[in-house]
């Protein structure tokens, strides 16, 4: 059984990082689901960056959640790639949107560990809601006190423990804040804690799986998903 392929906020290898043509990309190249991440705007829009500030991924300046949405969506997100020119930062209703009539899944990764936007877990899990796609999502961060608010309010969503470095019998951590998953930094992953994970009904999930040997050795680990900025490569590797 080969691992699922989840596109790392998008297909991000060949289009700009958690942006709409990231997104479908990752539909057209065969993704079984899809990782992004989100903040909130000034006037509580749950959109879709990764970064705190802006300066990275797009021609703005400054703080995410000091900019309302109407500023926010003015931004170019495109890299500097002409092809994807006027790309900006997408809501998060537009991915549920564009995700809800497929069967892929989607991994929305709450960034509140270093601005813990008040009111996160409950907009997230409302929009969720208003979609229908409670089956299909994974709610994870590296907060792992939101984890476990989330585990609370939302019981019939999944939540998934991000990290990144040797967690000691993470199976049982994910049990303790009440999460169904785990999802650390491939290097941290060994098949050991793969089939300690699978006996105790945790899925693992390894990010970001960029390489040919790494999917290699995580296959072989038996992990459920891997996390990829190339899920195009990966599905042609499965079906070969």
């Amino acid at each position: 059984m080969y691992p699922l392929i989840y596109a790392h906020r998008g297909a991000s290898g060949h289009a700009p990082e958690n942006t709409m043509a990231a997104f479908r990309l990752a539909v057209q190249e065969g993704a079984g689901g899809i990782e992004l991440d989100v903040q909130l705007s000034a006037d509580k829009q749950v959109v879709v960056i990764h970064d705190e500030t802006l300066d990275r991924t797009t021609d703005g300046t400054g703080a995410v959640g000091s900019r309302t949405w109407e500023e926010l969506c003015r931004l170019d997100a495109s890299f500097g790639q002409e092809v994807y020119r006027g790309e900006g930062i997408p809501l998060l209703s537009q991915v549920l949107e564009l995700l809800a009539p497929t069967q892929l899944e989607l991994n929305i990764e709450l960034k509140n560990g270093i601005v813990p936007y008040d009111g996160m877990e409950e907009a997230v899990v409302r929009l969720v809601r208003q979609y229908g796609m409670e089956k299909r999502i994974v709610l994870s961060s590296f907060n792992h006190y939101s984890i476990a608010r989330l585990a609370g309010m939302a019981p019939d969503m999944e939540t998934a423990v991000l990290y990144s470095e040797g967690l000691y019998r993470p199976w049982e951590y994910a049990a303790f804040v009440g999460a169904r998953s785990l999802h650390p930094h491939y290097l941290a992953v060994t098949p050991e804690i793969v089939m300690n994970a699978r006996m105790a009904g945790v899925k693992v999930r390894p990010w970001t799986v960029n390489s040919d040997d790494d999917y290699r050795r995580m296959a072989a680990a038996g992990v459920d998903a891997v996390i990829t900025n190339y899920p195009g490569r990966f599905k042609a590797m499965q079906k070969a």
